[in-house]
């Protein structure tokens, strides 16, 4: 996936962001992102996709009138098959297509349909085509009341509401960053296949992110992230809450000894902390990760945060001081970094929730301070 050139169709939606990053992660490969002004014109969308040897095909509509949901998935892919028509050479397809595609349902025939049009055109032009049927999909940054119940529920909780559940069963979840890696494996695959995700009861989610709310928000602490799944729902519900949440003091104990105070409390699960000093004026940092959760606590000194949603433009700073004992956890898909902006040695705590391993350390560098891509 390195060397080739990647398209993603609703490339600046929920998946289609993820798959990106991954895409930027794992294969230093920036894909084009395509948006609905691609899709206005046709011939706008051939010229886009003229050099693409892979298209990943995540554009659809979710939400709507039912004719408009089953239509409007139909119209994406016939654009997109009528684009690669004009190219007319082979283009490699992966299609995010959903487990609902065999259900007789306005989403379910729409995205059906969508698979077998754009299917017939890849093949008719020599290209693979990998169908992947993915189930309901969660994770950071998720649009509340459109994406999923679990982007709702994360939202409406770490604000301090309290969803309403109508009918409670179990559903099967897959995080967005697997189901992207999923996209990105089938490239050049020629497949139908559907991909399994975990299952879990919606009650048994909104009792989570309440177990969340009440340990991380209200006072900081890490709860039992030990599993995947709870630890992608963990990640989930902290990117509901940023940046609102942030920076968080701490209760100093003080006595003619000295401070002394709480930097870190933890649930369960592995986890490693260390201590760093950094001169005035110079930085650490300047990564982002997938999945880790990564603890900033400034114990002396003067520090500034940056951080930087990945593919966005928009810088968030926050100032912590010794002199106020405080910490910021780091979002996941967030470049990060902290500089010291005092006269004095800066002495930080970080703490991250797995062992390091340096084979898969989960850490990919970037500057904060960067132009991205379009």
């Amino acid at each position: 996936m390195t060397d080739r050139r990647i398209a993603i169709t609703g490339g600046y939606g929920f998946l289609g962001w993820h798959t990106a990053c991954r895409l930027r992660a794992v294969h230093q490969n920036d894909a084009l992102r395509l948006g609905r002004e691609d899709f206005a014109d046709r011939g706008r969308l051939a010229a886009a996709l003229g050099d693409a040897d892979v298209v990943i095909h995540v554009a659809g509509i979710n939400r709507g009138e039912d004719s408009i949901v089953e239509q409007g998935n139909i119209a994406l892919a016939t654009d997109l098959a009528d684009a690669l028509m004009q190219i007319g050479r082979p283009i490699d397809v992966v299609y995010a297509n959903s487990i609902q595609a065999d259900l007789d349902n306005s989403y379910g025939r729409g995205k059906k349909e969508a698979g077998e049009r754009l299917g017939a055109t890849v093949s008719a032009l020599g290209g693979k085509f990998a169908d992947l049927l993915l189930p309901n999909l969660f994770g950071e940054h998720g649009r509340p009341d459109y994406n999923s119940f679990v982007a709702t529920f994360a939202n409406e909780i770490a604000a301090g509401r309290q969803p309403v559940i109508t009918r409670d069963r179990e559903i099967e979840l897959l995080h967005v960053q697997d189901a992207a890696a999923e996209l990105m494996a089938a490239a050049g695959l020629e497949t139908r296949r559907t991909v399994p995700g975990e299952a879990i009861h919606i009650s048994r989610v909104r009792e989570l992110f309440e177990h969340f709310r009440g340990l991380y928000i209200a006072k900081g602490e890490i709860p039992d992230i030990s599993l995947p799944l709870h630890r992608n729902l963990f990640n989930t519900f902290r990117a509901a809450a940023f940046p609102h949440q942030w920076p968080i003091e701490t209760d100093v104990h003080a006595d003619n000894r000295g401070n002394l105070f709480e930097t870190i409390r933890t649930h369960g699960g592995p986890g490693m902390a260390f201590i760093s000093t950094t001169l005035p004026g110079q930085r650490r940092g300047d990564h982002y990760h997938l999945h880790k959760v990564e603890r900033f606590f400034v114990v002396k000194g003067e520090a500034e945060l940056e951080l930087r949603k990945l593919l966005h433009d928009d810088v968030f700073r926050f100032r912590l001081s010794g002199d106020n004992p405080s910490f910021v956890d780091m979002p996941t898909l967030w470049v990060h970094n902290i500089r010291n902006v005092g006269d004095s040695e800066l002495i930080t705590m970080f703490w991250a929730d797995q062992l390091l391993d340096p084979s898969n350390p989960d850490q990919y560098p970037e500057l904060v301070a960067q132009e991205v891509c379009p």
